[in-house]
């Protein structure tokens, strides 16, 4: 069984420590990665269980974390912890993500080849029997098949403006968005070192 969640051992093994803080405070946890580098870095994405998460949610879940891994000890260089939202164009690590996100186009890779090939981009079309449900276009025209999801090893939405649109609409209805600060907030975020903050 592939974990899109957490891929290698030691990711597994932050997740089986980080998942029942992050849960109790209310949030899930969408995808841990410890990478590698000059300094190790830990990310975390996380959100609510209806979508959405703030810069305070994230210090707050960043504070728990920290406080839980200083006890744990797991990794045993030295290393940097983000906690951030899963973005616009995110990751789908979970079974349901395929479904909230039906209708979208998405990028998708399998393990293994299957019919010759790794890699499937095109429109998300929900789940079925543990499969992912995704259109593509083949030359005779669109055909929708199926994947298990046991089968990917990496899932992401691509970035289009239909997606974008739909995100924002989600953040103005539920309050996050005040239309009226949207320039200043825009302005605020692109000058605060002189360079773009957006993701």
């Amino acid at each position: 069984m592939t974990d899109l969640i957490a891929k290698t051992n030691m990711d597994q093994r932050l997740a089986e420590i980080l998942t029942p803080v992050i849960e109790g405070m209310g949030y899930e946890l969408v995808r841990i990665r410890l990478m590698s580098g000059k300094t190790k870095t830990l990310q975390i994405m996380a959100e609510k269980p209806d979508g959405g998460i703030e810069v305070d949610d994230c210090a707050e879940i960043s504070t728990a974390a920290s406080a839980v891994l200083d006890v744990e000890d797991p990794i045993e260089d030295n290393y940097t912890l983000e906690v951030s939202s899963p973005g616009i164009d995110r990751p789908l690590t979970r079974l349901k993500d395929f479904e909230t996100w039906a209708g979208y186009e998405a990028k998708l890779e399998t393990a293994e080849l299957i019919d010759g090939r790794r890699r499937f981009r095109g429109t998300l079309q929900g789940v079925e029997a543990g499969e992912v449900l995704i259109e593509i276009d083949q030359e005779g025209g669109p055909v929708v098949i199926g994947l298990q999801f046991d089968w990917l090893s990496d899932a992401k939405l691509v970035l289009t403006d239909e997606l974008i649109r739909e995100v924002l609409n989600q953040r103005k209805h539920a309050g996050e968005i005040d239309e009226a600060q949207f320039d200043e907030v825009q302005t605020f975020m692109a000058s605060e070192d002189g360079a773009d903050k957006n993701s």
